[in-house]
């Protein structure tokens, strides 16, 4: 049975069996995560962009861990030169691997990695992923406004579990979240992406109501927090 923990901002830690894999690892530089990057045992770091919320400290981890960087194609490039194994992705595009199987969504935000100073440096697109394994779907949604291809994600697919940002400012707020679920109609939906900065904080628990209010299931995870589906 598949394991999903949220460590915190967009990043969980999803298990089954003996693969684990990490989703957009923003550790070290998040205020309110004590999780250490150098402790984190994965085998696969999923990254939706480039931006240092969500790139993180997934270089690092997948150098410590000799893991595989799975994202879109520009991202990989980089982490190669960084020294990661990787496999480039692109949007629309699925793959199997031995744990299960991955295809990348679209995602309406950006994808660029601040090198210090004025140097920002272009990421490719950004993406959201579908996770396949042992018959169980994770949809993480990364960074994005609310589009109507959810629709047509959800109808394609059955989530299990829907990952989706509420946070407002750099992504959906509660209310087009909300409609996004009702889009995708997850069997269950998890907020992230909230309350990290001053400028996304929001109320987890109105967004709960919100989705009960459309007959659907929500519920909110405290960081370290596990669920098996």
């Amino acid at each position: 049975m598949p394991k999903l923990t949220y460590i915190g901002h967009d990043a969980f830690l999803l298990e089954h069996d003996a693969t684990r894999i990490v989703f957009d690892p923003f550790l070290s530089g998040n205020p309110l995560i004590t999780t250490n990057p150098d402790e984190l045992k994965v085998d696969y770091v999923l990254l939706t962009h480039g931006h240092g919320d969500h790139l993180g400290d997934g270089i690092t981890i997948a150098q410590n861990n000799n893991a595989t960087v799975v994202a879109p194609f520009e991202l990989t490039t980089y982490c190669a030169s960084q020294g990661c194994k990787v496999h480039p992705m692109h949007i629309g595009g699925a793959f199997h691997f031995p744990f299960g199987r991955v295809k990348l969504t679209i995602a309406h935000h950006g994808s660029g990695a601040d090198l210090g100073g004025d140097a920002l440096a272009y990421m490719g697109n950004p993406c959201g992923f579908l996770v396949t394994l042992d018959g169980k779907t994770v949809y993480h949604a990364g960074d994005t406004g609310i589009f109507l291809d959810m629709k047509l994600i959800g109808e394609m697919d059955e989530i299990d579990i829907a990952l989706l940002p509420i946070g407002d400012n750099f992504t959906m707020g509660i209310d087009d979240a909300v409609k996004a679920a009702e889009f995708l109609q997850a069997k269950l939906t998890i907020p992230m992406h909230y309350n990290t900065f001053e400028v996304i904080e929001v109320d987890p628990l109105e967004f709960q109501k919100k989705i009960s209010a459309i007959g659907l299931s929500s519920r909110v995870l405290e960081f370290g927090e596990s669920l098996e589906f």
